[in-house]
């Protein structure tokens, strides 16, 4: 049976997931022109794939194995796609998608994250979830109180129930949002999801000028930082098959609206700390959770985007940086430890931590890279 911390970890994975950056997938789906039920069948198919993939690879590999929709990506989308149909869209994520799979085949990328050095996955995951423990206090201005009150509960939780912390501060959390009028959820009503098909129109002006930078941008900022997040917990997870499962998804069901599927980092990060369950062997359970949640955000279509819409970005900050503080002190502290990758480590950190994009590629491709050549160059200067 699954404890009550494995079912709110994966409820928190989800919630972070979802309500943090739904409102930028539906832009990307506005951008290519999407009816109110594409857009449905777009968040439909998403939870959908997230949920038995989140559900078959942490039973399968007994590891919090979370996958997610790529945020990076979506925000490229929401701006390239202007100009683009909707059939023309849909050939790029099947374009993305054949991409990925064949990666997958190629066993590159599982090879890649064999010989990325531990410290330097830490590294880069630590400047990864930095970004999103500053938010915890960035929200500040907006609702002191709410902030008050989760650090005040967190502090004394970890002292005196340190199982059901964030358990705790989540319910308290939503009772003031409720009490304080955030909380908006009389509009609520169900609807049946419905799935609609678009059939793909191919450019190969499309296919290179914005399937191609989605790929990019999807293995350098997500799946990346996910294996960072599974090294950092040692968990053994071969890459190349979820590679081939998570492309072959996308090819087929991108008509459907899935115009991506990757390793989390961030939600899988919640789930595998310590928070989730004190015993590593089984936080596979918090994935599983995790793909509960999912699957019921792919039955409840529309209803569940205005359900995660209703909570509050100060209160979904708060709870995603709480919940991450142990797995950023962990890795902070293993990444900086003394030892020949210390400074290589520190500047991937930094150069993580930092946010800066070039040429689209996003901070974790290049905090890896400055780290890799840093180590390259301590080398030649050893010899």
């Amino acid at each position: 049976m699954m404890r009550v911390q494995v079912i709110v970890a994966g409820f928190v994975a989800v919630l972070v997931g979802f309500a943090s950056s739904v409102a930028i997938v539906l832009q990307a789906a506005t951008a290519a022109g999407a009816t109110a039920s594409q857009m449905t069948s777009w968040v439909s198919v998403l939870g959908f794939v997230m949920g038995i993939t989140c559900l078959g690879f942490s039973w399968y590999y007994k590891a919090p194995v979370l996958t997610a929709w790529s945020t990076p990506g979506a925000a490229l989308l929401a701006t390239a796609l202007s100009g683009h149909s909707m059939a023309q869209a849909v050939g790029v994520f099947m374009f993305s998608g054949l991409l990925t799979l064949l990666l997958g085949l190629s066993g590159w990328f599982d090879r890649l994250s064999k010989w990325l050095p531990l410290p330097l996955a830490q590294a880069m995951l630590a400047g990864v979830l930095l970004q999103f423990g500053l938010q915890l206090f960035k929200v500040a201005p907006d609702d002191p109180l709410l902030l008050a009150l989760a650090l005040v509960l967190f502090v004394v939780g970890r002292l005196r129930w340190p199982r059901y912390n964030i358990p705790l501060i989540l319910l308290a959390s939503c009772l003031w949002c409720a009490w304080s009028g955030q909380l908006q959820v009389q509009q609520l009503s169900w609807q049946w999801p419905a799935w609609h098909w678009v059939t793909p129109e191919f450019s190969w002006q499309a296919c290179l000028g914005i399937g191609l930078p989605l790929f990019i941008v999807t293995m350098t900022s997500q799946n990346l930082p996910g294996v960072a997040v599974l090294k950092s917990y040692h968990y053994e997870v071969p890459v190349s098959p979820v590679l081939n499962v998570t492309g072959g998804l996308m090819l087929l069901l991108a008509p459907f609206g899935n115009f991506s599927l990757n390793l989390a980092a961030i939600t899988a990060a919640i789930c595998a700390g310590p928070e989730a369950h004190p015993e590593a062997a089984k936080r596979y359970q918090a994935g599983m959770a995790a793909g509960m949640f999912y699957l019921l955000t792919g039955l409840a279509g529309a209803s569940i985007v205005t359900l995660f819409l209703t909570f509050p970005q100060t209160l979904i900050a708060v709870i995603a940086g709480l919940a991450l503080v142990a797995t950023i002190s962990a890795n902070l502290s293993a990444a900086t430890a003394e030892g020949p990758y210390r400074d290589a480590a520190t500047l991937t950190l930094l150069t993580t931590a930092s946010g800066v994009s070039l040429l689209g590629v996003s901070s974790a491709f290049w905090g890896l890279l400055v780290g890799i050549c840093t180590l390259l160059l301590q080398r030649v200067r050893q010899v």
